[in-house]
C-alpha cells in the first residue's frame, strides 16, 4: 500500500520532517519534527511545528504517532510539544537508553533516568504499530547512533540520517556509540528492501552541482548511485572512506542544545529555582 507523504524542509538545520498518512482512514504519523532554536539569542519557536499542525488540521488528518528516527544532534525535537497538543504517542528506538547513559552525565541531567521512560513507546527490530489500514514496521539500523531506526510504512522507508541522497552519501559514524562498520551493515539491510521502495531521508545538504533540496529516492537508486555504498564498494572500502571523512568533520552547530533536549524526548530541562530554564554548555580545557 502507498501512504501519502508530505515533507516539510527546515533550511536552518537542513532537516526533512515527513508527515505520513493512510489515505483511507487519515491516520497520520509525524517523523522527526523540528523545534526551532536560535542559539545566539536562546529563543525557541514552534513555527515549524505549527506549519505541520495546520496542514494536519486542513487535511482532516488524525495524528497518532510522532516517530523519532534517533536522538538528533543537529536540531531540537518538537516531539514533546506536538504530543501535548495532539495526544499522539511519541516513539523512538529502544536503544535510546544507551544514548541517555552517555549524554545525561555530560550535562549533569539528574532528572533523566536512562530507561527511555521520557518517551511513550520504545521500538525494537521487528516491532509494528498500526496506522489505520497501514502498518509501521521497524528496522534497527545503528551505526550513526546506537538508537537509529528505519520506519517502513507501505512502500516507503524513512531512514533518518542513515542514508542521504545518492549524490551526498551516508551519515557520519563518529558520535559516541557510532561505528562505520555497523553503519555499512545497517545500510545494506535497507538496500535489501524491494528495489522500488521509496526512501525518504532526514536531511539534505546540497552537494556541489545541485541547487534544489531533495529528500526522496529509491532503494534501486541508492544501490546504483550512492557515492559511499554503490555496487563494488566493499565494507572495508566504506569503513576507510567513512572514518577518514569523519575525522575532518566539525561537530554539528546545535549538538549541545540538541542532545540535552532530545534525551528528554524534546522537553526542556527543569526550571531553576527562579523559574528560568537553562541549557548547559559544558566547557573543556585543552
Amino acid at each position: 500500500m502507498t501512504p501519502d507523504v508530505q515533507t516539510f524542509f527546515d533550511p536552518a538545520t537542513y532537516t526533512a520532517t515527513h508527515l505520513v498518512s493512510d489515505p483511507v482512514t487519515r491516520m497520520a504519523a509525524i517523523i522527526d519534527p523540528v523545534l526551532d532554536f536560535e542559539p545566539k539569542s536562546g529563543k525557541l519557536s514552534t513555527t515549524s511545528a505549527a506549519a505541520i499542525l495546520k496542514v494536519i488540521a486542513d487535511r482532516g488528518l488524525k495524528p497518532v504517532y510522532i516517530l523519532e528516527t534517533h536522538a538528533h544532534a543537529d536540531h531540537l525535537s518538537a516531539g514533546d510539544h506536538i504530543r501535548h497538543l495532539t495526544g499522539a504517542k511519541l516513539a523512538i528506538g529502544a536503544h535510546i537508553t544507551e544514548v541517555q547513559k552517555v549524554f545525561a552525565p555530560m550535562f549533569d541531567a539528574d532528572d533523566v533516568t536512562p530507561d527511555g521512560s521520557q518517551f511513550d513507546i520504545l521500538l525494537s527490530e521487528g516491532d509494528t504499530l498500526p496506522l489505520g489500514d497501514l502498518q509501521i514496521g521497524v528496522l534497527h539500523t545503528p551505526g550513526h547512533t546506537p538508537a537509529c531506526n528505519t520506519y517502513l510504512i507501505g512502500d516507503a522507508a524513512f531512514v533518518g540520517d542513515t542514508l542521504f541522497m545518492p549524490d551526498y552519501g551516508t551519515a557520519r559514524a563518529d558520535f559516541p556509540g557510532g561505528d562505520a562498520r555497523t553503519l555499512y551493515r545497517s545500510i545494506h539491510k535497507i538496500l535489501a528492501l524491494p528495489a522500488a521502495t521509496r526512501i525518504f531521508v532526514g536531511h539534505d545538504y546540497l552537494p556541489v552541482g545541485r541547487t534544489d533540496y531533495r529528500w526522496e529516492t529509491t532503494v534501486a537508486d541508492e544501490a546504483a548511485r550512492n557515492i559511499h555504498v554503490h555496487a563494488g564498494i566493499t565494507e572495508g572500502d566504506f569503513v576507510e572512506t567513512r572514518e577518514s571523512r569523519d575525522a575532518t568533520l566539525a561537530p554539528p552547530a546545535l549538538i549541545l542544545p540538541s542532545l540535552q533536549v532530545n534525551i528528554r524526548a524534546g522537553a526542556m530541562p527543569p526550571a531553576s529555582p527562579s523559574g528560568k530554564v537553562f541549557l548547559k554548555l559544558p566547557v573543556s580545557l585543552v
